[in-house]
This record gives structure tokens, sequence and C-alpha cells, in this order.
């Protein structure tokens, strides 16, 4: 099922790269932006996270909490983290539950060879738990940006 704007956001009960719980139904009362990544610590999604991380006190003064997904683990998640200051929590998602609670997962083409993989999704969601926005065309160096045009 693609999610669409207006919808409730499906809940998520996984941990964190640090192994803390992580339930997106205790964000109730936050704006919140579940930023969906490929794979950690490659050029791109290296792009986003940092982009994130370099404007999140920004972000958190507008109201924000940050959490990005992939289906990488805890360990992968936790040296993506800590290699890149990253201060807001990574969900691990190795069994593909939230990917496919949010229709991320899907076919994928690089070098002419398709393969299942997690598409670059942000979803804005609000205080009551509400899609507010979804970016499907992230620009990873500027995403911020993209972020604020979308939610003034």
């Amino acid at each position: 099922m693609k999610l669409e704007v207006g919808n409730k956001a499906p809940n998520i009960l996984s941990i964190d790269q640090n192994g803390r719980e992580i339930q997106l139904s205790n964000y109730l009362g936050k704006k919140i932006i579940l930023y969906f990544y490929p794979k950690d610590d490659t050029p791109g999604c290296t792009a986003e996270s940092c982009n994130l991380r370099d404007n999140y006190q920004e972000l958190m003064h507008k109201g924000f909490e940050v959490i990005g997904v992939s289906t990488d683990s805890q360990k992968s998640h936790l040296k993506f983290a800590t290699k890149h200051n990253l201060p807001f929590p990574l969900i691990v998602d190795e069994d593909k539950k939230v990917v496919n609670d949010y229709g991320v997962w899907g076919e994928k083409k690089m070098y002419g060879k398709t393969y299942m993989g997690t598409n670059r999704v942000t979803f804005i969601i609000d205080e009551k738990g509400i899609i507010e926005e979804i970016i499907e065309k992230v620009d990873t160096k500027n995403h911020t940006s993209q972020i604020e045009l979308l939610t003034k």
C-alpha cells in the first residue's frame, strides 16, 4: 500500500543505533522528519544525513524531531552515527518491516542491474501522527532546504 499525505503514519517499534527502543507513537505531540535512506556510509546517504545533522539545532528549534531508517544493522548504524556525529536516532530495520509498512522497499536499478532496496523518501509527520508531506525526490546535499520549503 502506498502511503499518501493525510494518512496516519504507521507506528514503528524497533531499536536505534544505541539499542534504545524507538516507538513512533511516543513522539505524538512533536513533528517528525522520518527519512528513509538506502545504506549507511554511502555518498548520498552520508550527504543527506550530514545535511540534517548540520541543520539539526535549527530543525529542533522549529519543533522537529529527526529519525533516520535503513535496513542496516545496529552495529552499522552505530559506526555510521559515530563517524559522522549524527545526533538523532537511526532505526534498525533488518527485517524490513518499517520499509514495507511505509512502502519504500521496492525495485531499483543501478548500472543496468535490477534489485530490491530502500528508496530514498522522507515523510514529514505532524503532531497527531498524520503524514503532512512526502518527499520522493530528495536532494541529498540540500535536504533541509527542501523540508523548510514544504513546512513554512
